[in-house]
């Protein structure tokens, strides 16, 4: 077996190195999976003993190449532990305790106009009131409330109501507690009444209202939706972008185009460089003289740079810019730039930098839409299909028009498991849409900007404004067809971790081998679907406050014991962790439930077996005897407060108590399975965890702690 391993090994030099930043990644995922210091610990023991190990394999000099492999692997495992570790210990910013209504003064650090909102969301290094030292704190203001002076640079003094970043509401819900975490954010929060400036910001340049001059600049030349996206391809504000046009954007799969990240980069680099290089070669005087790759590579850069710093430098951008100036480098060079290698190695560079990206959708996304596309068109097959020279013009033209349709179905495909996973949906026709959207992004919007941002320099611009306006209609009109039509988006409840870990296993066996070894990559691929299909939606979703529960399978719709907004995160979260596209229907409007002021009583009917749901719902004081008898005629019972002993359900009692330990639940009725969010938490610095007197309080109660991968068996 070693002997064949050390063979596929030795036949493939140029394609075992990309798999060493994956191994650095994997040692950031088994971070962030483990679920503590010891754990932590022992990891990198193990890594350091398969390292020395492998120092053992090659006893006999005939297996070099298993050898490096191993040692590699376990170094790079490490070190990508290792590196997270050290992150999360340097800029790791504890939470405050509990809301807080304070007074804080602190110097704004930066400021972003979000228009569609009617507010400004400020970040404050302050001193907030009742704590030692100073915390920062990110604050939405009012537009109302707003004034001149609160730039970035300036002193403020305000009343401001606080929480604690949140953790995931429900299992698999977006954590915004380790996003704040790694933020350095101790708390988020509402500002209260008037600011009062205490010191002016100090005169000077600012990169942020530089940004914002520009992106009101792009709005007043062009109205409306589309003045709103050409702000955001400009300068990187999307604030003023309307929400039915984002959930469109989304919905089509073309969400991307808003955000600037690779593709933006890339188009703008890609530009300068060859403008530069084909200006350039028109004079013969230079082109003789100079290596014009080298220096259209230098202007491309310089360029990229540029448009990374006016844009905010926010970490997806910075992530992409360092990519492509690898790809300039490779260009500069005479290398070839569509390379794994390289990908891996501006891979490397930014898990080193930003290790906790690789736990986030946007690193995940971008990479593996750019693996996709460099595996496919590298490919043999991709390779035979663009080979027929000998064919008319039409019919060439055609097979690259077919090649543009399968990358994007390829890059769907590839997509499809990280998009389900992080927001439990994915849209069907997003590779279609993007065969059209991304060559009128690239092509023709983005160069039109530059070009009519140019013109007004000299007061000429309305006309390529007037371009710019229509192609992003457009775009808009493409986005809301696509995500109109019937089953453009697919809704699935939260998949594991380790099903979207086959997935990941799979599409980077197929994209970093080639020949047939690579067609492996479909078995845990197969897998992973084969999990998704017996995946059952869950019966109850419970959330962490216990003051939101939906119930699904009575209907296309969402039944929520409270109502809730359209628009809500609420809603949104109830409904994406259900895997449903209906509506959310208060509980006291379904005709089988039953509710009072105090309580809302439901009996479900799931495998054969009926189970009686008590959910609490009011404020006021209940007797105990009525409370007791309410809660022995019940399977389970919800409530966001904390219930006396007397209640006692048959099953489970989901109290304050409980839920501080466990978080928001998804409970399977049939399995008796019962997911939690502290189970995939650990004792990570941004998941807080009750006082050890709360936890004593439970283990008195009647109802069994659910914590860590503990499961509850709902069955008599």
């Amino acid at each position: 077996m070693h002997r064949t391993i050390e063979a596929f090994l030795g036949s493939r030099p140029f394609e075992r190195g990309p798999w060493l930043a994956v191994g650095f990644g994997v040692g950031i995922a088994c971070w962030a999976v483990l679920a503590g210091p010891w754990q932590w610990a022992g990891f990198l023991a193990l890594c350091g003993a398969v390292a020395v190990g492998g120092l053992l394999v090659d006893a006999e000099g005939d297996l070099g190449h298993l050898r490096a492999a191993l040692i590699g692997m376990a170094l790079m495992l490490a070190a990508g532990c290792t590196a997270i570790w050290v992150k999360s210990a340097l800029v790791g910013e504890p939470g405050i305790a509990r809301p807080e209504v304070v007074m804080l003064q602190g110097r704004i650090a930066d400021r972003q106009v979000e228009g569609a909102r009617d507010r400004v969301r400020l970040l404050l290094r302050a001193q907030v009131e009742g704590h030692p030292e100073p915390l920062q704190v990110r604050l939405n203001l009012p537009d109302e409330n707003d004034r001149p002076g609160l730039v970035e640079g300036a002193e403020v003094r305000l009343r401001a109501r606080l929480m604690p970043p949140a953790p995931p509401m429900l299992p698999g819900s977006y954590d915004f507690a380790r996003a704040a975490w790694f933020q350095g954010l101790a708390a988020t929060g509402n500002v209260i009444g008037p600011v009062t400036l205490v010191a002016p910001a100090k005169e000077g340049w600012s990169l942020r209202q530089w940004q914002q001059e520009l992106a009101d600049h792009v709005r007043a030349q062009l109205s409306g939706s589309p003045g709103t996206i050409a702000a955001a391809f400009a300068s990187g504000d999307r604030g003023a972008i309307a929400q039915d046009d984002e959930d469109a954007m989304r919905d089509a799969g073309l969400t991307h185009l808003l955000s600037i990240s690779g593709l933006h980069v890339s188009a703008v680099i890609a530009g300068a460089y060859f403008l530069t290089i084909r200006l350039l070669a028109l004079f013969p005087f230079i082109a003789l003289r100079v290596r014009l790759p080298l220096l259209a590579a230098g202007v491309g850069a310089g360029v990229g740079l540029f448009y990374t710093v006016l844009t905010g430098a926010e970490v997806p951008t910075v992530r992409s810019v360092a990519g492509s100036l690898l790809v300039l480098a490779a260009l500069a060079l005479g290398r070839d730039p569509l390379s794994l290698r390289l990908l891996a190695t501006a891979a490397l560079v930014v898990m080193l930098l930003w290790p906790e990206a690789v736990l986030g959708p946007s690193f995940q996304m971008s990479f593996a839409s750019v693996i996709a596309i460099v595996a496919f068109s590298t490919s043999a097959p991709a390779k035979a299909f663009l080979s027929h020279s000998h064919e008319g013009r039409i019919m060439r033209l055609g097979r690259h028009l077919a090649m543009l349709l399968m990358t994007g179905v390829v890059i769907e495909l590839s997509l499809m498991p990280i998009s389900l996973f992080h927001f439990h949906r994915a849209g069907i026709y997003g590779a279609a849409a993007n065969v059209i959207a991304i060559p009128l992004t690239t092509v023709l919007t983005m160069p039109l900007i530059a070009l009519a941002l140019v013109l007004d320099l000299f007061g000429l611009g309305a006309p390529a404004w007037w371009a710019v306006g229509k192609s992003l209609e457009l775009l808009l009109w493409l986005a809301h067809l696509v995500a109109s039509q019937p089953g453009a988006v697919t809704m699935m409840p939260g998949m594991s971790g380790a099903t979207f870990g086959l997935f990941v296993a799979g599409l980077l066996w197929l994209a970093l081998w080639s020949g047939r070894v690579r067609l492996w990559g479909f078995a845990p691929i197969m897998l992973g679907v084969a999990a998704l299909l017996m995946m059952r939606t869950p019966d109850l979703l419970v959330s962490g406050d216990g003051h939101h529960v939906g119930i699904t399978g009575e209907g296309p719709d969402l039944l929520v014991l409270r109502a809730v907004r359209d628009e809500s995160y609420t809603r949104t979260a109830l409904l994406e962790n259900a895997g449903m596209t209906g509506n959310a229907i208060a509980l006291e409007d379904w005709k089988a439930a039953r509710c009072n002021q105090d309580f809302c009583a439901i009996s479900l009917v799931r495998g054969g077996r009926k189970f009686d749901l008590l959910m609490a719902r009011g404020k006021d004081l209940v007797e105990i005897p009525v409370l007791a008898a309410a809660c022995a005629r019940a399977d389970i019972v919800v409530a966001d407060r904390r219930l006396p002993s007397a209640c006692k359900p048959r099953l489970l009692k989901a109290d304050r108590a409980l839920l501080s330990q466990t978080g928001g639940l998804a409970i399977d009725l049939v399995s008796g399975r019962i997911r939690t969010v502290a189970e995939l938490q650990g004792d990570h610095g941004w998941f807080r965890r009750p006082p050890p007197w709360q936890q004593r309080v439970q283990r008195q109660g009647p109802t069994p702690a659910v914590t860590g991968a503990q499961a509850l068996t709902l069955s008599q």
